[in-house]
């Protein structure tokens, strides 16, 4: 005879209050993956206008929280990082297309349930409508001057930032977007679990402040974060620079994504070998 769960695991049973276990995550990540592979093109492009227009406003607000913190090195990056996670989070509770955390999609492709032309159609428009939403953010804080906060220390911010990520060598650059990219998605993940929205958020926080508190790089963040400097005026920063930037960061974004996680999770809680498929 079995025995009885105890009255909390019960009620807990009941209310389904506790978060979705891994393989859950796995086959809701999945569906998540197909629907989004099979949107129209509109709602594909204006949904990924509006990621790259959150991902920079996360950008502006880290900014603004990295200028003369005087909280110490440690403490000011991760308190920046909360800020940015701001980005994330309106991604995902207000709804939103991200071509980071649509790297995810790969569990949907080596299962078998979306088609690779499907993958590569969702990745181009959302990466494209990212970079169109980002770059018209950064236009729109150059024609509010809006880098003009604190009598032009946040402009002093905002150029260092681009300037250490123009610098930055291919190498530095792709192994940096390979481990940002494993904590984006992560944070994804980690959302997928949540059954409320206060859950999500809590989700979402802290991979992404640790991915930016410890310098990884975010392609569609730098979309913004280079461009208003150019714009600005920063010297040593060009449209070179930023493109030199983007691909290796891009790449490194994709491999940590979709490989780091979404095809190590597929291999944890999607994959059947073929002796067990069979049967």
């Amino acid at each position: 005879m079995d025995r009885p769960h105890p009255p909390a695991l019960r009620l807990a049973e009941t209310l389904e209050i506790d978060a979705y276990a891994p393989a859950q995550i796995a086959e809701r990540v999945e569906r998540a993956g197909v629907a989004k592979a099979r949107l129209p093109l509109l709602q594909t492009f204006t949904l990924g206008l509006l990621a790259g227009a959150f991902i920079a406003l996360g950008a502006m607000l880290f900014t603004l929280v990295s200028t003369d913190p005087g909280t110490g090195f440690g403490p000011a990056r991760f308190l920046g990082g909360i800020a940015f996670s701001l980005g994330l989070v309106m991604v995902a509770i207000a709804g939103a297309e991200l071509f980071t955390g649509n790297n995810l999609l790969v569990m949907a492709w080596v299962d078998g349930r979306i088609r690779l032309a499907e993958l590569a159609r969702n990745w181009a428009i959302v990466y494209l409508a990212n970079l169109v939403g980002a770059l018209g953010m950064a236009l729109l804080v150059w024609l509010a001057d809006g880098l003009a906060l604190g009598k032009g220390r946040v402009l002093e911010t905002a150029a260092a930032i681009a300037r250490a990520k123009v610098e930055l060598g291919p190498v530095e650059a792709f192994f940096r977007g390979v481990l940002c990219n494993v904590l984006v998605c992560m944070a994804v993940w980690l959302s997928f679990a949540a059954r409320e929205v206060a859950g999500k958020i809590l989700a979402i926080v802290f991979p992404i402040a640790a991915f930016v508190a410890l310098g990884f790089e975010h392609s569609i963040a730098n979309m913004y974060l280079i461009p208003v400097a150019i714009l600005h005026g920063v010297p040593g920063v060009g449209l070179a620079g930023f493109l030199a930037n983007l691909a290796p960061v891009t790449a490194g974004n994709v491999v940590g994504g979709g490989g780091l996680v979404a095809l190590a999770y597929w291999l944890c809680y999607r994959y059947q070998p073929p002796a067990a498929a069979g049967r």
